[in-house]
């Protein structure tokens, strides 16, 4: 059975990387289909992911059999339009291009959060629909992209699958571990908002990609007693904490590079409420703490919610089983953005 030859949609970001990345170490034809080139080991094409002909383009050029979809705007933006031109547009173009080349498989990078709407999340699994009123305009374009990924499936022979992956961490984030280091730089760790008793899974970004790139599973499925094409399926580390607990393992492998940089300080609880109160830019927020807030409703919402997911399916179907912990996962984490740090790559001040 010849092996796949792969295109990597959005290859060039935190998660396309690893993907490359660890196909590359197993020996596989790759390229990456992206906006920018930040590496060249692999074939690049340059393009808009809205447009067809482009995808098409770099499809017959690299002579891909599977597609894997990574591409996508960061969570926390303002311009709602972007999520949807990208997530959405973006996604039925490539959806169409690979019909139109005859592609044979194609994986999406889904979001745990399409399921979400504010309200806890106690070890859902797959069953559970989207919700009515989607939390954000990043989630709610992830979830209609992902409703056309499956529903394409079987389209002219493509073969479908989406994950879902919840809070990806590790080496070349530049979203999550930038926003704690701001908080640590600040010297404003010892703020917390919500009683921490709220569970909250994270997905180390290997582990992602591991899943990502395994092509077993879609390669003979008529032969697999296990449906996998057509199907969603959540991908988490399997081991949810309590949400603070997360970012103070970040803080403690940072305090390891600077030395005595935090001051001992007592832990300033604020309750959800006080929270809101100060994400609405409370005057007597910055008297009682000597600090300007850095909440928003969103923030405080995601802080105080309960987000673990159940990810039997995934281990059933896809055998999926993670490869890297948290913990490890966050000392990689913090030793890959030292060493940014070190090099001055880091666009905050130092």
């Amino acid at each position: 059975m010849s092996k796949d030859i792969y295109l990597v949609i959005g290859g060039s970001g935190f998660v396309g990387r690893h993907i490359v990345q660890q196909l590359l170490d197993r020996g596989d034809i790759v390229s990456v289909f992206d906006i920018v080139q930040r590496y060249n080991d692999v074939p690049f094409y340059s393009g808009d992911i809205t447009d067809e002909d482009q995808l098409a383009a770099a499809l017959r050029k690299s002579g891909a059999t599977c597609i894997i979809h990574t591409a996508s705007p960061p969570a926390g933006l303002t311009d709602s339009a972007l999520y949807f031109r990208v997530n959405v547009d973006g996604t039925k173009a490539v959806i169409a291009a690979a019909v139109a080349c005859k592609v044979r498989k194609l994986v999406f990078t889904s979001s745990a959060g399409v399921v979400f709407n504010g309200t806890d999340i106690i070890g859902v699994d797959e069953r559970l629909p989207f919700p009515e009123v989607p939390m954000d305009a990043y989630n709610e374009s992830k979830a209609k992209a992902e409703e056309a990924v499956l529903e394409a499936n079987g389209k002219g022979g493509l073969l479908t699958v989406a994950l879902r992956p919840a809070g990806i961490f590790g080496p070349g984030d530049r979203q999550a571990m930038t926003g704690l280091y701001q908080v640590y730089e600040r010297g404003q760790t010892h703020f917390q908002v919500g009683d921490n008793t709220n569970l909250f899974d994270w997905t180390y970004v290997g582990n992602v990609a591991q899943t990502s790139i395994n092509r077993e599973k879609l390669r003979h499925p008529d032969k697999t007693p296990l449906q996998v094409a057509g199907q969603a399926f959540f991908i988490t580390n399997g081991e949810p904490c309590y949400f603070w607990d997360f970012p103070r393992t970040v803080w403690r492998h940072l305090d390891s590079f600077f030395p005595g940089h935090r001051k001992q300080r007592g832990l300033i609880v604020l309750p959800k409420p006080i929270g809101m109160a100060a994400a609405s830019g409370s005057e007597w927020f910055g008297w009682l703490t000597g600090k300007q807030p850095t909440f928003t409703k969103f923030k405080v919402t995601f802080s105080c919610a309960t987000r673990w997911y159940n990810i039997e399916k995934a281990r059933r179907v896809l055998g999926y089983e993670p490869e890297v912990g948290v913990e490890e996962g966050v000392r990689r984490m913090v030793e890959w953005w030292h060493s940014e740090y070190i090099a001055g790559n880091h666009k905050q001040a130092h």
